[in-house]
């Protein structure tokens, strides 16, 4: 290819590569300094720091390290080991947007390197139009904005697409080589990204080169996808007895749905294509179908390297009893470059357009979807959050030291003002947060007494008479969000207490304060893990819960 000749190729991934990125940082410091995801305020950064106290064992495998490391050495380019922590105690926001950024970052890399590698299956009609799909679609977009290792994986599984196209094309060492780093790391930033070995298998069976070549490089590629593996997550090795108990966690945490109030009870299979038409888009989603049936007909040996990855994902995430859209992103880059090819090679087929037409109008089609609720979501994330406005609401109208009572939508140090400890209370927080209950009540009125109260218990151990408790102990004020009591009103009979506690909050207490992060009129969706906490839905204005402040009556509460 003469250099004249990639020129407008060039540009067009760069404008592409572009967009990606300003798409993913656009709205970067949601909720900062507060951290209103829990698994972002959990894993990664806080580990990352953890490390400059200790051993660079991360004495926790639940989800794999390489996204930690790759946090704590940016963290000590940018700040030290000292300066970062001191960092991080006075204001977080820094911290985490430089996390975020390189997540953003990385979510960018993985649309360059799914080009490079849609040019070498393909051409470059497609890569543009692959690039810019991945660039755009919601879900890859959206989890482009958090510390997290979601976004993080799709670069290391790009880079080994890559290298599997070599292996399927030309079949060189190299490529072999380039394909297993990929895995490793991918695999090493998170477990079910291993995946993307099965490509690499299929290469290896339909690619060029004699049989006895293509086994000893495909074992090469195997010795160099466990090193990779090892150098981003060492204490695999080094501390195999945690590791293992990592991955036992983690796939029980994975089979363990039966626990998880307001879990959707659909079949994993059927959310997960529902998923698709959303997080992917309706139009990309059934040209990846298509596709991967044309391409089936038409050209066997590439698709042995293509369909079989999506669908043995699928049968295995679909079998699990948790199931969240997330979980699925491993796989966007494959979906998506059938949804590319089937686009493109269906226009092509059309009389009388311009060599450059099929691909503007394959990325038009199936782009158009994503870049609405991306764009969307970008606007939502960059307003200020519910739970910010009612803590700015609560500085103003409730005392400092009163006692509240607050249901778990927030991040323990949400009751402190940052940098500031309040000198009115033992622990410096601005109000005192009344303990939850430990007491689970069954749909039978059973009570069992849990050691933690997970965030999905927590529906399960209200029970009306707690609001009698909280006047005579003189909690005033109850803050509740919809993420919490929309559980319950799901699924009523697995916590018909909680629906009788609401409903006595409601007699009890008058409501001082509502913000929803809806536009007026729209109707408030039932609860659900994914819209519930990405505001997809187009009647968001900004992010968090709708949140409901009340104050109570009777008792040490007074009359009011």
């Amino acid at each position: 290819m003469r250099a004249a000749d990639k020129r407008p190729f060039l540009l067009g991934l760069g404008l592409v590569l572009l967009a990606a990125f300003l798409l993913r940082i656009w709205g970067l410091r949601s909720g900062l300094p507060f951290l209103y995801n829990v698994d972002e305020g959990s894993h990664f950064v806080p580990r990352a720091i953890g490390m400059f106290d200790h051993s660079y064992d991360p004495g926790y495998f639940i989800n794999p390290p390489a996204f930690t490391y790759l946090l704590h050495a940016a963290f000590w380019l940018r700040w030290g080991g000292t300066g970062v922590r001191e960092q991080f105690a006075a204001d977080p926001t820094p911290v985490f947007a430089l996390a975020r950024a390189l997540s953003a970052l990385l979510g960018t890399a993985a649309a360059g390197l799914l080009a490079w590698a849609a040019v070498r299956l393909f051409d470059r009609r497609v890569a543009l139009v692959a690039a810019g799909l991945l660039a755009v679609a919601f879900l890859p977009v959206h989890y482009g904005h958090f510390a997290l290792n979601d976004s993080p994986t799709l670069a290391p599984v790009c880079l080994s697409l890559l290298g599997t196209a070599g292996v399927y094309r030309r079949g060189r060492t190299r490529d072999y080589v380039l394909a297993g780093i990929g895995v490793g790391l991918a695999t090493a930033t998170k477990y079910t990204a291993g995946i993307v070995v099965v490509p690499l298998l299929g290469a290896a069976l339909v690619g060029p080169g004699s049989p006895g070549r293509r086994l000893r490089d495909l074992v090469l590629a195997g010795a160099i996808s466990l090193a990779a593996f090892l150098v981003a997550n060492p204490y695999a090795v080094l501390d195999f007895h945690q590791f293992r108990l990592g991955l036992q966690d983690q796939s029980a945490a994975s089979s363990d749905g039966g626990g998880k109030l307001g879990l959707s009870d659909q079949h994993g299979l059927t959310y997960y294509a529902g998923t698709l038409a959303w997080g992917l888009g309706i139009v990309p989603a059934l040209a990846a179908l298509g596709g991967a049936i044309w391409l089936t007909i038409r050209d066997r040996r590439l698709a042995a390297v293509l369909v079989p990855m999506p669908l043995l994902y699928l049968a295995f995430m679909g079998l699990q009893d948790r199931f969240f859209a997330r979980w699925l992103l491993p796989i966007y880059p494959v979906v998506i470059l059938l949804a590319a090819w089937a686009a493109v090679e269906a226009l092509s087929r059309l009389p009388r357009l311009p060599a450059w037409a099929p691909a503007a109008i394959a990325a038009l089609l199936l782009g158009i979807q994503g870049l609405v609720y991306a764009v969307h979501n970008d606007q939502v994330l960059a307003r200020s959050d519910t739970r910010a406005l009612a803590r700015a609401w609560m500085v103003r109208h409730i005392p400092e030291g009163s006692k509240v009572v607050l249901e778990p939508i927030t991040p323990d140090p949400w009751v402190t003002d940052p940098g500031d400890p309040s000198p009115r209370t033992p622990n410096g927080a601005r109000w005192l947060k009344r303990p939850g209950s430990h007491f689970a009540i069954s749909p039978s009125g059973h009570k069992t007494l849990l050691s933690t109260v997970k965030l999905e218990d927590y529906e399960r151990t209200l029970r009306p008479d707690l609001v009698g408790s909280y006047t005579r102990g003189g909690f005033c004020w109850v803050i509740t969000g919809s993420t919490q009591y929309g559980r319950s009103a799901v699924e009523p009979r697995q916590a018909p207490y909680a629906i009788r506690y609401y409903r006595r909050l409601r007699e009890v207490g008058r409501v001082v304060f509502t913000i929803s992060p809806l536009r007026r009129g729209t109707d408030e969706p039932a609860f659900s893990f994914d819209d519930s906490f990405n505001y997809r839905p187009l009647g968001y204005t900004r992010p968090g819960p709708k949140i409901v402040i009340y104050r109570l009556r009777g008792n040490r509460c007074g009359v009011s």
